[in-house]
């Protein structure tokens, strides 16, 4: 096969479910005239995503088999001087692999949205939604400049808000995507900063230029400090994945964000948006190598996240959102390896965690759908004989996500562990202690909603809220879902098991990221320190057996079933003894409190200030209002000197002449 790969092929990805999107949200809805129903809607739209699906695959064998490439510009949109706006296309290992991961992600929660959302009226619409989000992240991912870039960037953002407040007759659903907009523009404030002093001093957004400028860049230092200005870019940028990958305290969008439907949360809370961040990261570590002080931050801002957030999930009631804040953790762990150079294995474990995560979501919306839309865990137990399906492929994903030895989870969380432990960095040993510890937390939570969810006494029939929320009518024992909804779960825990083991060695060890990943070895060994331990994916599985991330999850396993099965009294006496620490956890470390009590009064005074006092005051009060008035002053006086009378022009003419003679004499 050629080495190069075909513009068109490329633009088929992209757009395909672009058109799905178009068709359900035009077409069937009545801002089109309703021209086609439901059935004609999904079907068109979950084609779109599945033709992206196959070509993205198609592109992922030429990569990998036949290394294959392409980088050019598709569309020229203007040029600024010498500053060249474009749409074009990058593909390599790093996007090859993000297209099929969007893609697939994406094809199995538009199967399952048949079913979760089959009684919803605005069916067609959120079918119109996730399709235009799937366009928007793979235009994110397939981009070969920072502009097409900040395009999906927003985009994803965009759909994003109209997802989380899809239900937009519940108050709960309006304030969490507003909330989610205005966190999110915070972080994109430092990332378009990032972008313009990158810009500014290389002159280029195309990434192959830009990365070529990286060198004379890291010499330069901000004018008027001496901070090196490639510091601050890369921290820039980062603030802007602070916001778009949830990380502390620019995360606190995340968990309301599960207002909206489940299978949003799937698809752009846990498996594709969230990874954007991340993503951006990777493709930008030509310019993180050039400086230890990002990469100190990134290694920091990644640590509190994955230990932090993970103590949240401990307390948590509500099914997803145990799930979004065991999210928030694994993206920490993403991070971390970021900060440690380690990039391929947090795109690694992005993917893994794509999968299982995606899984996790979809079977959390199938056990609501069971329980007839209740989705306090305490009002659970027994499921396993009512969902078998639900049970045990919600029983693959979190072994995957506690990383048992063989799944997919255990792979990359642990070359994560082992990268950040070989890193020199001086916030390397915090970073390692969070994730370390995070492993105990990820295994005891998540294992705590199994236990509760599927195994111990039958209390669906005990929910107080029985008739609270999106109830649809359903009444009696619970039952398993349909087939559109149990198909998907089966084919995403196919990869939560196997994709590990399968392609830990060409990803992190072999050639699949040589030219889309950078890294100075000669400064940052973390990945040749852990090369030379891999001895081939089963040997790793066995010697997994005998260290401490394994332990320390068995251990998390087993207080959970012991707590919660055994000795299901001890949690209320253990809240009871720890009653302040379990009220800071419930109040998530109070940052909503201080968001809405200190920095948004702060905000709202600050802006008020700036409205009445630089606003009505100084631009329409002496600027606009001011300088007319001066005119009509000036213009007042002059007119009174107009008499039409010969004399009092003389007369003035006179007086003049006397004023420059005067002024004459009295120079010299």
């Amino acid at each position: 096969m050629s080495q190069t790969l075909s513009a068109s092929t490329l633009l088929i990805v992209a757009l395909a479910p672009l058109v799905g999107a178009v068709a359900a949200g035009v077409l069937g809805t009545k801002f089109g005239g309703n021209w086609i129903g439901r059935r004609m809607s999904h079907t068109i739209a979950i084609f779109g995503v599945l033709l992206s699906f196959v070509l993205s695959a198609l592109t992922l064998k030429s990569v990998a088999l036949d290394g294959a490439r392409f980088n050019e510009t598709i569309y020229t949109w203007m040029m600024l001087g010498g500053l060249k706006m474009e749409v074009g296309f990058l593909i390599d290992g790093l996007t090859a692999m993000m297209m099929c991961v969007v893609s697939f992600v994406s094809l199995m929660v538009h199967i399952y949205t048949i079913g979760y959302m089959e009684e919803d009226e605005g069916y067609n619409r959120f079918f119109s939604y996730i399709s235009l989000f799937t366009f928007s992240m793979l235009m994110l991912v397939m981009s070969n400049n920072m502009l097409q870039l900040f395009f999906g960037w927003e985009a994803v953002g965009l759909v994003s808000y109209l997802l989380i407040g899809f239900w937009f007759n519940k108050p709960s659903a309006i304030f969490a995507n507003m909330k989610a907009f205005l966190v999110n523009r915070v972080g994109d404030f430092g990332f378009i900063l990032g972008i313009g002093l990158l810009v500014a001093y290389t002159g280029t957004l195309n990434y192959t230029e830009l990365f070529a400028k990286s060198s004379d860049l890291a010499k330069l230092t901000l004018p008027g400090t001496d901070w090196m200005l490639l510091s601050v870019a890369c921290i820039c940028l980062f603030i802007g994945a602070m916001g778009k990958s949830a990380q502390f305290p620019l995360h606190v969008w995340l968990p309301d964000s599960m207002e909206g439907p489940t299978p949003i949360s799937a698809l752009i809370h846990a498996a594709t948006m969230v990874t954007a961040g991340i993503f951006m990261v990777a493709r930008m570590s030509p310019l993180f190598e050039l400086s230890d002080t990002a990469l100190n931050f990134v290694l920091i801002i990644g640590g509190i996240t994955a230990l932090f957030m993970g103590f949240l999930g401990i307390i948590q009631n509500d099914i997803k959102r145990i799930v979004a804040y065991s999210t928030l953790s694994q993206l920490g762990y993403m991070t971390v390896a970021l900060g440690a150079s380690a990039y391929s294995v947090a795109v690694f474990h992005l993917m893994t965690h794509a999968f299982f995560k995606a899984l996790l979501f979809l079977a959390a919306g199938s056990v609501i759908m069971g329980v007839h839309h209740n989705q306090d865990i305490r009002w659970m137990g027994g499921l396993r004989k009512y969902m078998p399906i639900t049970w045990l492929t919600c029983l693959l994903g979190s072994l995957a996500l506690i990383g048992t030895p063989l799944f997919a989870g255990f792979y990359s969380k642990d070359e994560i562990i082992n990268a950040v432990q070989a890193s020199q960095l001086p916030a390397a040993g915090f970073a390692y202690f969070s994730v370390l510890a995070g492993v105990f937390v990820t295994a005891f939570y998540s294992f705590r909603l199994y236990f509760l969810v599927f195994h111990g006494k039958e209390r669906f029939d005990q929910n107080p809220d029985a008739h609270h929320g999106h109830d649809h009518g359903h009444h009696g024992k619970p039952h398993e879902s349909p087939w559109v909804v149990t198909v998907p779960l089966i084919m995403l825990a196919i990869p939560s098991v196997l994709i590990g083991f399968i392609t830990i060695g060409p990803m992190l060890f072999g050639d699949f990221f040589k030219d889309a990943i950078f890294v100075n070895l000669e400064i940052h060994k973390a990945m040749e320190m852990i090369r030379e331990e891999f001895h081939g994916p089963a040997q790793m599985a066995l010697h997994g057996l005998t260290t401490a991330p394994f332990w320390l999850a068995l251990s998390g396993v087993v207080l959970a079933y012991y707590m919660y099965l055994v000795n299901p009294a001890l949690p209320a006496a253990i809240k009871r003894r720890v009653q302040p620490i379990y009220t800071l956890l419930e109040n998530k470390y109070y940052m909503d409190w201080f968001n809405e009590n200190v920095l948004s009064p702060a905000a709202r005074g600050l802006g008020t200030a700036l409205w009445k006092g630089g606003d009505q005051a100084v631009i329409d009060g002496i600027v606009v209002n001011g300088s007319w008035r001066v005119v009509g002053w000036v213009s007042g006086v002059v007119r009174k000197l107009q008499t039409g009378y010969l004399y009092d022009y003389a007369l003035t003419m006179v007086l003049g002449v006397f004023v420059l003679m005067t002024y004459f004499v009295w120079l010299k």
